[in-house]
């Protein structure tokens, strides 16, 4: 069981800079974080969206991060940290209560293959049955699953955490990054000549930037030429594809099983909903939302969102389907 004082949270709160205000004493042992129905009495919980308040004054939790707001919503026995911005708390957090946290033991398995033109900086663990490639170089302190295939031509920089089951080859990997379990990153794409099928051969690479997460399962592609590039900061969750010669910029939230075609280049700050399909050869600006199961098929200028296939700004969208479904309505 997890035992965690409340002088450890306050510790997490004050690493990252996030001002709070709280009457519990620091020796108050918690025994988990939860959502405000799921709690119990030894919990850690939060809240942070007005359309679950009904729900605060039944809230079993020992403490609740909270704004000052929301605080007359709590049961007396649920005691609050009072923050600005709850979920970012609730984010930092959610590392110190994690029991699945991956352990730095800083050894290399003796069931993994190093090639003799490898070069393993210092602290990197890596798991059994991994496999590295010629011509990989992997720097300090980064951790490496069981059953990883790296290489050729990879540079994996520091702090990077690499999971089960992940292939990796032609790409750089920058500093602080996590590529989840099963994700392919580096092979080729989809390329070939249309009538006779002949397939092209792509010498580009793959760069994901700092501070970025790949999700379980996605698929980013080798460039034909030059390289498929993921901006700092990003976040592309499980079953995403992102095809050759796509430049995505810094701070994107990709939802799953979105597609985007070769040779798109994308701003900074967009976000796609889940099961987008973007065509190739496009333009997408910066601060974009493309909604879920949105299919783009032209250019989108900053700070737009859009719906619906083929894609158009929200408001037209809507409208659409309002009309739509009056006249369903007469019809019937």
């Amino acid at each position: 069981m997890i035992k965690i004082k409340y002088s450890q949270i306050v510790s997490v709160l004050k690493s990252n800079n996030i001002r709070f205000e709280s009457t519990l004493d620091s020796d108050e042992l918690f025994y988990g974080i939860n959502s405000i129905s799921n709690a119990q009495k030894n919990d850690l919980t939060f809240f942070s969206n007005i359309k679950y308040v009904d729900k605060l004054d039944q809230c079993n939790a020992k403490a609740c991060i909270i704004k000052k707001d929301y605080i007359k919503y709590l049961p007396s026995k649920c005691k609050p940290i009072l923050v600005d911005k709850p979920y970012l708390a609730f984010a930092y957090l959610t590392y110190l209560f994690d029991k699945n946290v991956i352990t730095k033991n800083k050894t290399i398995s003796e069931n993994t293959f190093l090639h003799k033109n490898s070069k393993i900086h210092k602290n990197v663990q890596i798991d059994p049955f991994t496999y590295i490639s010629d011509n990989t170089e992997i720097y300090d302190n980064v951790i490496i699953g069981s059953n990883v295939n790296i290489g050729p031509n990879v540079i994996i920089k520091s702090n990077c955490k690499i999971h089960d089951n992940v292939s990796l080859k032609n790409c750089i990997i920058h500093e602080n990054c996590e590529i989840k379990s099963g994700a392919r990153i580096g092979s080729s794409g989809f390329g070939f000549e249309e009538k006779s099928k002949k397939k092209i051969i792509h010498i580009g690479n793959v760069e994901i930037n700092h501070n970025t997460t790949i999700g379980s399962n996605t698929t980013i592609d080798r460039a034909v030429f030059d390289t498929t590039s993921i901006g700092e900061f990003s976040q592309i969750d499980n079953l995403v594809h992102i095809a050759h010669n796509v430049v995505l910029g810094k701070h994107a939230i990709i939802a799953a099983q979105t597609g985007i075609a070769g040779s798109t280049t994308i701003g900074d700050f967009v976000k796609i909903g889940g099961q987008a399909g973007i065509a190739g050869h496009l333009f997408i600006g910066d601060n974009v939302t493309i909604a879920g199961k949105s299919g783009v098929t032209k250019n989108i200028s900053d700070n737009k969102i859009v719906a619906g296939f083929p894609a158009k700004d929200i408001s037209i969208w809507k409208r659409e389907i309002i009309k739509m479904s009056k006249n369903n309505e007469i019809k019937s």
